[in-house]
């Protein structure tokens, strides 16, 4: 009994040791989800192909605003002419002309049933609505990123506890081979200790693979693969105090439901747009042209014309297509009303769910916090009963795995807990930089907006390209 009593201290020496060696390295050099979150609002390659989405959908009011604006149209045409004429007394007269023709066409739109005004509206509530999606995608993102980071977190931890696990697991082994040799024990505990020995290498290897595929998700998300990470903390200051506060600010705040509203807006726009093709149009058309031409036959060689023309056009039957195009954009308008209001089930169920998944992430880590320390009390006792001969090898080996299943399930309840707490922030729509306070600037995706509303030329992109 004495060796089974200085058996049981390397164990928990190396426990504490593992944990320690663990610890420190972690201090020296850490990493904290904030910088991760910023790391990867700066680098991730789905949030920026979604800002360029939007930059491409801010020159649409560019587009209908030059509805506005005069058609200046430049033309030039100038050839070789061979002429063979036969004249009345049977004369042959040839020549070889140079004709040449120059000028200048001005359109001005005077009206044309609201249509561009129409269009403009139209195409700056799509630059509203593709904010909005924009910050769903940052918001989607920055979750991935709190996942990836908490995953690795939560992986790493069960690697060191299935360590331990694996190193307690080979003392307890080498205690029980020298019980067994000194006639202590039978061949059966050697065994016991034996199996479940194998059983911590196989679940130390399971967690060494689920570690390696979350670092790997973490550097797609992120950018970099993950140091040293520091424990996350829950965003509870950020959330809202109710669950009907939590529902309220989903419906009326989250970016999808905002996209949405505007996707209705631009729908009852487009109708009004096709509309327009029914009514009067109105432009006017100035020209100016330069022709020489040295034809000996005709009566001038040089041409210069100069001209004001108001045209006026009413539609009276286009064969019906006015009227369907006008039809559909209603239909498309009903339909955008009934994806608004499907939107805003899915905003109100995401919000009960994040708010129940919080709530009972809250209950989960005290529950398994509990455990642990009931599991870790039990396996000292065991252990001590074990060395006075009224516990077997394989109650000390129950008890150490009932510890390491509810090591296990605290870790992942710490992880669930910080998943819940940033999910339920984007369920109402505030996971967002400013929220968060993090250290990277925010994105303003009005700043290109104003750069290229009113531009009325140039082809490289306020960026440069």
């Amino acid at each position: 009994m004495t060796r089974h009593r200085s058996g049981v201290a390397p164990v928990l020496a190396t426990w504490t040791t593992l944990a320690l060696c663990c610890a420190l390295p972690s201090a020296a050099r850490a990493e904290a989800l904030p910088e991760a979150l910023a790391k990867a609002y700066q680098t991730n390659p789905q949030l920026n192909a979604e800002r360029a989405r939007q930059r491409a959908t801010d020159e649409n009011v560019p587009q209908a605003l030059a509805g506005y604006r005069p058609q200046i149209v430049a033309s030039l045409s100038a050839g070789l002419q061979s002429v063979r004429n036969l004249l009345p007394d049977n004369t042959i007269q040839t020549a070889n002309l140079k004709p040449w023709i120059i000028g200048v066409t001005v359109s001005q739109t005077l009206f044309n049933g609201f249509r561009t005004a129409n269009n403009v509206r139209a195409a700056e509530l799509q630059v509203q609505s593709g904010r909005e999606a924009l910050r769903n995608v940052g918001q989607g993102v920055l979750l991935d990123a709190v996942t990836a980071y908490t995953n690795v977190l939560a992986n790493q931890s069960l690697v060191e506890a299935q360590r331990s696990n694996v190193a307690f697991l080979r003392e307890t082994l080498s205690v029980t081979q020298r019980r067994l040799n000194a006639g202590d024990v039978t061949p059966t505990d050697s065994a016991q200790a034996e199996a479940r020995l194998n059983r911590g290498l196989s679940d130390l290897n399971a967690a060494e693979v689920a570690l390696a595929v979350s670092q790997a998700i973490y550097a797609q998300v992120i950018g970099n693969a993950p140091s040293q990470l520091r424990a996350a903390e829950v965003v509870d200051r950020y959330l809202p105090k109710s669950r009907e506060d939590a529902l309220t600010m989903a419906i009326r705040q989250h970016p999808a439901v905002m996209a949405a509203g505007f996707d209705v807006d631009v729908a009852s726009t487009n109708i009004r747009v096709a509309e327009g093709a029914l009514l009067p149009s109105a432009s006017v058309q100035g020209s100016a042209s330069k022709s020489r031409n040295n034809d000996p036959t005709l009566g001038t060689f040089a041409e210069d014309q100069a001209s004001i023309v108001a045209n006026v056009t009413v539609p009276i039957y286009d064969g019906g297509q006015a009227a369907a195009q006008t039809r559909q954009a209603k239909e498309i308008r009903a339909q955008s009303r009934l994806v608004l209001d499907q939107v805003r089930n899915q905003a109100r169920t995401a919000a009960v769910s994040a708010w129940v998944a919080n709530e009972g992430a809250k209950i989960a880590v005290s529950a398994s916090e509990s455990e642990v320390k009931a599991a870790t009390v039990a396996l000292q006792g065991v252990q001590r009963e074990a060395a006075g001969g009224q516990r077997t090898t394989v109650d000390v080996l129950n008890s150490q795995a009932d510890l390491i299943q509810a090591k296990a399930r605290l870790i992942g309840a710490n992880r669930d807990r910080v998943i819940a707490s940033y999910t339920l922030l984007s369920a109402v729509g505030h996971l967002d930089v400013k929220t968060l306070s993090l250290n990277t600037p925010d994105y303003l995706p009005e700043v290109h907006y104003q750069q290229v509303r009113d531009a009325w030329h140039g082809l490289r992109t306020p960026s440069g390209q």
